[in-house]
């Protein structure tokens, strides 16, 4: 249920063509203001993360379904996920679905499951890619990702979108490696969100695990702190996750078969960025036409200079 602050952001965005209404809560287009904007912050943590030497990758926004059902997402998230569907019948039932389709009725029956689904989060991909390449370097492996993510969630909260990116880097090694870098990053981001204007709490935080076995999963994820965010108001009162730092332990080295140069689970961690969050809460902080900006705000972002 949206409050009436998050459907009066959004209802300004759409005015002022930040945001283009699709007619489907949680879809929309982006302006070539919104997009300058976002890419300018990813260019931030491009820059910003440089020396730390990340293999830079980048996948399409699709997954092989039997990626997704090895990470058990589809017994924690089944009310999250997306699957991809396609014709699958002969010249009567394509005749049928046409007719139907045009009559905007249900045509499903006429569609059965790919072997892609759509990525819920940028870094599925990673764990598969890395496992098929053998056992990591003793140093482990720096991963830079980034690509857009899907969530069956729809709302009127413009920070609520169903089809959206986000910019990771993937960090996987052994326990001791991985739980520093992922306590390192819990101050780093903010730092960086910080230089923006955007001054965050760190939180500890849950998934929204399914039923009630993942009531207890979600639990121990919160208790034992695996997983912290940056959070921010954008559209409402209460504060939105703009960034998570997440320790997965041994759960991707177990289920894909990780291991390290001596030969133990690997454990990985990641940080994300929510690329449209975050841009949504600079045009809430900063005003909605970028140019009256504070100029220290427009040089961090680099929008002064030319593309």
């Amino acid at each position: 249920m949206s409050t009436a602050s998050e459907t009066a952001f959004l209802d300004a965005l759409v005015e002022h063509g930040l945001l283009l209404a699709t007619g489907v809560p949680g879809v929309y287009g982006r302006s070539g203001t919104f997009e300058d904007v976002l890419l300018a912050f990813d260019g931030l943590i491009t820059r910003e993360t440089k020396a730390d030497g990340a293999e830079v990758v980048r996948f399409p926004p699709v997954l092989p379904r039997d990626h997704l059902e090895t990470t058990g997402y589809m017994s924690s998230f089944p009310h999250l996920a997306g699957s991809v569907f396609s014709f699958s019948g002969g010249a009567a039932e394509a005749l049928e679905l046409g007719n139907r389709a045009a009559r905007h009725e249900d045509w499903s029956e006429f569609q059965s499951a790919t072997e892609v689904t759509l990525i819920p989060a940028a870094c599925y991909p990673v764990y598969p890619w890395v496992s098929a390449a053998g056992a990591l370097p003793k140093t482990g492996r720096l991963i830079d990702i980034c690509c857009y993510c899907f969530r069956h969630e729809p709302s009127h909260d413009p920070a609520r979108m169903q089809s959206f990116r986000q910019r990771e880097h993937v960090r996987i090694s052994t326990p001791e490696d991985v739980r520093a870098w992922h306590a390192g990053w819990v101050e780093r981001g903010g730092a960086l969100l910080s230089s923006v204007g955007l001054e965050t709490g760190a939180v500890p935080a849950n998934d929204p695990f399914f039923g009630r076995a993942g009531k207890m999963f979600a639990a121990n994820q919160r208790d034992q702190g695996l997983k912290l965010e940056r959070v921010y108001p954008i559209a409402g009162e209460t504060p939105t996750a703009i960034m998570s730092i997440n320790y997965h332990q041994d759960h991707f080295g177990l289920d894909f078969g990780i291991t390290t140069a001596h030969g133990q689970v690997a454990h990985t961690a990641c940080f994300g960025f929510g690329l449209e969050r975050i841009t949504l809460a600079l045009f809430r902080t900063h005003g909605l036409d970028p140019l009256t900006w504070p100029d220290d705000v427009r040089r961090r972002l680099r929008l002064d200079q030319d593309a």
